[in-house]
């Protein structure tokens, strides 16, 4: 299968023959790993780009070292998901709200210097959140791009009582910087705006979904009033787009506290694959509970599954 690289990848290429030292060399490395598509065509590339980066790593001298282990985050949960905003929107507040994380939480800028995660648990899942550095050129680090195009999400905090059309614009100018683009079959994004507890706040929100609405989806919290937090959480949950699928063995009840995570619009064959490499492959046939069929009813390889099946393979 062919690998059909896009042309940012060949760009990225480029940055890192001319990258000057292994942190460049490392970013460029990363932001190909980013832009690159993922299917079997690029798993041989992606895991050569993979090597290179840990070999630079481990040549770097220990002090490069010990700043990428504070960087480069695992995605870990269902998603990982990146919390972004100018500076003293609240995005550290709400971090620590909503997670098990404690970034530093203050009434001035520029608090948040690395990139914090914490694990947000919605229903039965669990979602990474990363607190990042302030969007603002002098503070915009080489590993922060990269990050903000591994995510699965992007959350853009504003604050509902300073302007926040004006910081949208702002926020928007950066990431464009960054080729990353939001809103339509770009990155998926949702615009949180925050201190819905403050004068004004109310209208500048009206005005703000007013703009937005239809491009990106929209909701009004106070991360230090905890208002909206809850309704937050499932409005996460729906712009990540993903589904809950559970398995059970014959005879036996689902384990409802360990779903596989899929996109929406995955199949059957996608729900064996995860479960198993080799179970595709073995797969004879399945059993479903839900989508709106007969329980237990036989179905098909690539039948699509919804949020909630329970499936029972047979191999």
């Amino acid at each position: 299968m062919p690998a059909n690289l896009p042309p940012q990848y060949f760009e990225a290429e480029q940055n890192y023959r001319l990258a000057k030292n292994p942190a460049e060399k490392i970013a460029a490395l990363e932001e190909m790993l980013a832009i690159m598509p993922k299917h079997k065509g690029t798993d041989h590339l992606r895991a050569k780009l993979r090597a290179r980066i840990a070999k630079l790593t481990e040549a770097s001298e220990k002090k490069l070292a010990t700043k990428r282990a504070s960087v480069v985050i695992e995605r870990e949960g269902a998603a990982q998901v990146a919390v972004i905003g100018l500076p003293n929107a609240g995005k550290s507040q709400l971090i620590s709200s909503i997670t098990n994380a404690s970034p530093t939480v203050a009434d001035y800028p520029f608090t948040t210097h690395s990139a914090t995660p914490g694990m947000m648990e919605f229903e039965n899942i669990k979602i990474q959140l990363i607190d990042t550095p302030p969007l603002v050129p002098q503070s915009i680090d080489f590993w922060l791009p990269p990050m903000l195009r591994r995510a699965d999400a992007l959350l853009i905090i504003v604050d509902l009582a300073d302007a926040p059309l004006e910081q949208m614009e702002a926020i928007t100018a950066q990431l464009e910087k960054m080729r990353i683009e939001i809103g339509g079959d770009k990155a998926k994004a949702l615009i949180i705006g925050n201190k819905l507890d403050l004068d004004n706040a109310s209208r500048n929100y009206t005005a703000l979904k007013n703009e937005y609405e239809g491009r990106l989806p929209v909701i009004a919290i106070s991360a230090r009033e905890g208002t909206g937090l809850e309704e937050l959480k499932a409005k996460i949950y729906e712009v990540l787009d993903i589904i809950r699928v559970y398995t059970k063995a014959p005879g036996k009840k689902p384990d409802f506290n360990d779903p596989i995570i899929l996109e929406r619009g995955s199949t059957l064959a996608d729900a064996a694959a995860e479960v198993h490499k080799d179970f595709l492959a073995k797969l004879k046939y399945a059993r479903i509970w839900g989508s709106g069929k007969h329980d237990g009813v036989m179905a098909k390889r690539d039948h699509i599954l919804q949020d909630g099946d329970i499936i029972e393979l047979h191999l």
